[in-house]
């Protein structure tokens, strides 16, 4: 016998479903940083330490704690890290790094930045690693080992060994000259360089004594 169906109910409806996000509505801007120097050495004998102190400033407000600096020097391959400090209180830092050899080489600080924050660098100079050599001074005249005529004015230093024309940075007494090497000498046991009488001038130098030399 044919029965027939009951009607279909109808399905309710279905409420929306809503749809809740984990972003912020906006994302703040990250910050802006600068790198403070406040006292920094770049003048110092091989073996001795390079201290560099500043502050690592957000928006030129002081820092916070725990934030890397690096200390840079650029090579021939780029700038490579020679030592890092986390920042204290105010964003204050200190960095010492010990050269073992002598030379000079530029320095620059630098903040990599994080998810918040804007990496910043800062050239120093240039750091002249130093060590003693024994000197002397010639004057006259007549022609040098390298070529030309040595007179009054002539800035250079005489070496038995470094390449002519090398460039040889020489301080003493708080001053200091970057001179070629223009002769050939001296032939005195214990002393690696002869002064010509312009850069004995430059230098305020006596007669005989050290000097603080890059090569």
């Amino acid at each position: 016998m044919y029965v027939p169906a009951a009607p279909a109910q109808a399905a309710p409806a279905l409420s929306p479903v809503g749809i809740l996000s984990s972003a912020p509505e906006t994302l703040a801007a990250p910050v802006h940083t600068s790198l403070k120097v406040r006292s920094s050495q770049l003048n110092v004998l091989q073996d001795s330490h390079v201290t560099i102190a500043g502050a690592l400033l957000e928006d030129r407000k002081p820092g916070e704690r725990g934030l890397v600096v690096a200390l840079q020097a650029l090579g021939n391959h780029g700038w490579r890290t020679l030592t890092r400090a986390h920042t204290g209180a105010h964003g204050r830092f200190r960095l010492r790094f010990t050269p073992r050899q002598d030379g000079s080489r530029w320095l620059r600080l630098r903040f990599s930045g994080n998810t918040y924050m804007l990496g910043s660098r800062r050239r120093l100079g240039q750091l002249n690693v130093y060590r003693l050599a024994g000197a002397s001074w010639y004057g006259g005249g007549g022609t040098m080992a390298c070529g030309g005529e040595l007179t009054s004015s002539t800035l250079g230093v005489a070496n038995k060994t470094l390449p002519c024309g090398t460039r040889v940075t020489l301080r003493y007494g708080g001053r200091s000259v970057i001179v070629p090497v223009v002769d050939r000498g001296p032939y005195v046991a214990g002393r690696e360089f002869d002064l010509t009488e312009a850069t004995k001038r430059a230098l305020g130098f006596g007669d005989t004594g050290e000097v603080w030399s890059t090569r």
